[in-house]
């Protein structure tokens, strides 16, 4: 019997049960799914990893404000794998308009100049054109302290169009960082916090959850078209880079990460900031547990 069928007439059987259909507590169980599409056509390879994991669909209904959160942080061209990939992000936003979108929003707080960080990373010229899209620069007053009862964060100025979207849709670009070792989805969100990020570096790692889990991922795609080897998160040598033409999906932003972590040669439990994500129970980090699909 094939699996949706099984599904069909196990969801009829509860109906008849009394049992209202629900089968979310039923598979509860059922591992997180992770896609990985390989590809030179970047684009396509988007869509094919988001495709193995439920599609667009799955994740944005008609009419939802959609926020997609790439890594525009440094004035950098996107060879240097120091940003997510422009063709990334724009395949990205088409899926949420194919979807029925009514705005999508693309912003970052970067390290660098904003204006010459969103020009130099090929996103500006990439959603050139693309009407419901706003590729926006963050402003101050649209900070908002936020109480986060965290480990180590007990509140935190949070961009508010981040908190208040519909579906938040979280685009990293897979590098080295000299601190985190790497930087993948779960430090991506430090893109959304104002104030004095540095501050975080104390306990960089339960204070990236704290943020993680009140602004949850709900469809995580890692750009791993290139990553950066050494010298991140700013890179800037062609040399520290290597070329895979891979694309990562899925719902679980820790096993989302944790499969990025080999593509360097690294163990899940080799970075901090996913260990301390799957302890505080926001995903599986076991690679034997996970579900991976070759899209």
């Amino acid at each position: 019997m094939k699996r949706r069928e099984f599904l069909r007439l196990v969801a009829a059987s509860l109906v008849i049960g009394g049992l209202d259909g629900r089968l979310d507590n039923l598979f509860a169980g059922e591992p997180s799914t992770v896609s990985a599409a390989e590809g030179s056509d970047y684009p396509e390879t988007t869509r094919r990893a988001i495709a193995a994991v439920g599609g667009m669909q799955k994740f944005v209904k008609r009419g939802n404000v959609v926020v997609v959160k790439p890594n525009l942080g440094w004035d950098r061209k996107p060879e240097f794998a120091a940003t997510t990939h422009p063709l990334v992000v724009r395949a990205i936003v088409e899926e949420c308009l194919k979807a029925g979108a009514r705005k999508v929003k693309v912003f970052d707080n970067p390290c660098n100049d904003p204006r010459r960080c969103y020009e130099s990373s090929g996103v500006q010229g990439a959603l050139k054109g693309l009407r419901n899209v706003e590729l926006k620069y963050m402003e101050d007053e649209r900070y908002k302290n936020v109480r986060l009862n965290g480990v180590f964060l007990k509140e935190w100025r949070l961009y508010d169009e981040a908190l208040s979207a519909d579906v938040f849709i979280n685009v990293p670009v897979a590098k080295h960082h000299g601190l985190t070792r790497l930087t993948l989805a779960l430090k991506n969100i430090m893109g959304i916090m104002g104030g004095n990020r540095g501050y975080i570096h104390r306990a960089i790692e339960d204070a990236l959850v704290d943020v993680n889990t009140m602004v949850k991922s709900h469809l995580v795609v890692i750009d791993a078209t290139r990553i950066l080897l050494n010298h991140g998160p700013q890179g800037g040598n062609l040399k520290d880079v290597r070329v895979l033409n891979k694309v990562i999906a899925s719902q679980d932003i820790v096993a989302a990460d944790a499969y990025a972590a080999t593509l360097f040669g690294l163990k899940p439990e080799d970075i901090s900031t996913t260990v301390t994500a799957f302890k505080r129970g926001m995903g599986e980090i076991s690679l034997n547990k996970i579900r991976m699909v070759r899209a």
